[in-house]
């Protein structure tokens, strides 16, 4: 979002503009930033054979996974229903790689059968698996590094307690497996966790992975997951990707030499790919001065950014509708009934009811993870692309609310 004169704009389109043609509160992506960050990543890794797959969970509309397909990029997936849209958007199976958690053998079954890849993250899943399909049906395997990571706890899933991945102390238990069973592993997979900082981590976590690999004669790509920390704050400090890859390359360029030939580094970027490209809008409703706060009240709340209570994870935000005013401390908080407080004490150009204020990183997990809270309806969602506003996703409405609802007649 650029401030031109006394406007904010993203890419060349007023915001205020956007807020008076499709309401508020409203989601809005850009595309050219999706676009930056996949380019500023395969120019990181060029002297690498490099895949990037979209982790399709941080956003899945169609438009913006039909958008990253024409970068040439896969999709990872974690769930079914998340495998149907990557195929509703036109992604080839084999550039699909389903990596799901604790789900029904049923579930895996079902995409085993549409034609995707195959990530298993548990011993027990890997056996039946095996048993079934042997080595028709090539997998990946999720290895768990016991590597603390990430920027919450609640988002670090490399660790020794957490349910992902298979510990890499029970290597000679899945050897066993995949010997018995006769299976066909043609990928390893990690994922430390998000918002990682320090590029050592993702070092060491790739040499214990490549490690492992020795022990799979036909492997055919490593997948090194990805928690790229992207920036929250004005001039937050990120993950140095061009550094990660210039060693990492050098890393696995020398591995596969050691291994015999060259195999694909993958990645599964969600939050570094479209984290920036979103904003968040919300009209304010009221600004109520208490004893202690000044509150600034919007037409939004948990139900629609749930974030910033969740994981205690902070949004810029900017009064797009008062550039020039003077700047006042506000805790902006939403409308439902509970503490939906988005931040505390932040210094914002002055706030007058009826203003917009824009969230800045809101293009990862913020309508994915919206509700209907309070029976709130979910807001519209819009992308510009090229200049362009289109609408991509409608404002709910009540039939929508009611729509799956059965209503008896015995009342």
């Amino acid at each position: 979002m650029e401030r031109l004169s006394n406007e904010y704009t993203i890419d060349g389109i007023s915001v205020t503009g956007l807020c008076e043609k499709y309401g508020t509160p409203l989601y809005v992506y850009n595309t050219a930033i999706m676009e930056r960050q996949y380019k500023r990543l395969q120019d990181a890794f060029k002297g690498v054979p490099l895949k990037i797959n979209y982790a399709c969970k941080a956003l899945t509309n169609l438009n913006v996974l039909s958008f990253f397909k024409s970068l040439g990029s896969g999709v990872d997936t974690v769930s079914i229903q998340e495998v149907w849209l990557a195929l509703k958007a036109g992604f080839d199976p084999k550039d699909i790689i389903y990596t799901p958690n604790c789900v029904s053998l049923e579930e895996i079954e079902m995409a085993v059968k549409v034609g995707v890849r195959i990530n298993i993250d548990n011993i027990s899943v890997l056996e039946r698996f095996g048993h079934i399909y042997g080595a028709k049906v090539p997998v990946c395997i999720r290895m768990n590094p016991h590597i603390m990571a990430g920027g919450n706890q609640k988002i670090s899933t490399g660790h020794i307690d957490s349910k992902f991945g298979i510990s890499i102390h029970q290597l000679r238990h899945v050897e066993r497996i995949v010997t018995s069973e006769k299976i066909h592993v043609v990928g390893l997979h990690m994922h430390t966790g998000s918002d990682i900082l320090d590029v050592d981590v993702f070092l060491r976590g790739a040499e214990i992975l490549l490690e492992t690999a020795h022990h799979f004669k036909e492997l055919e790509y490593i997948d090194f997951g990805s928690g790229f920390k992207v920036g929250y704050k004005p001039d937050d400090v990120t993950t140095d990707i061009e550094l990660l890859g210039e060693k990492m390359s050098e890393q696995f360029n020398a591995f596969c030499k050691e291994y015999g030939r060259q195999l694909t580094l993958m990645f599964e970027p969600g939050k570094f790919l479209v984290s920036e490209s979103g904003y968040f809008l919300a009209k304010v409703n009221v600004i109520k001065q208490t004893t202690a706060t000044v509150f600034a009240g919007v037409d939004s709340g948990l139900n629609h950014l749930i974030r910033p209570m969740f994981y205690d994870s902070y949004h810029h935000i900017v009064n797009v509708s008062n550039p020039e005013g003077q700047p006042r401390i506000y805790t902006v908080v939403g409308y439902i009934c509970e503490t939906d407080t988005f931040g505390w004490d932040r210094k914002i150009n002055e706030i007058r009811e009826g203003d917009v204020l824009a969230f800045h990183n809101a293009g990862a997990y913020g309508f994915m993870m919206a509700s209907n809270y309070n029976s709130r309806f979910r807001p519209a969602e819009i992308l510009i692309h090229k200049g362009k506003d289109y609408l991509i996703t409608k404002r709910e409405s009540l039939e929508d609310l009611v729509k799956n609802q059965i209503v008896l007649e015995a009342f």
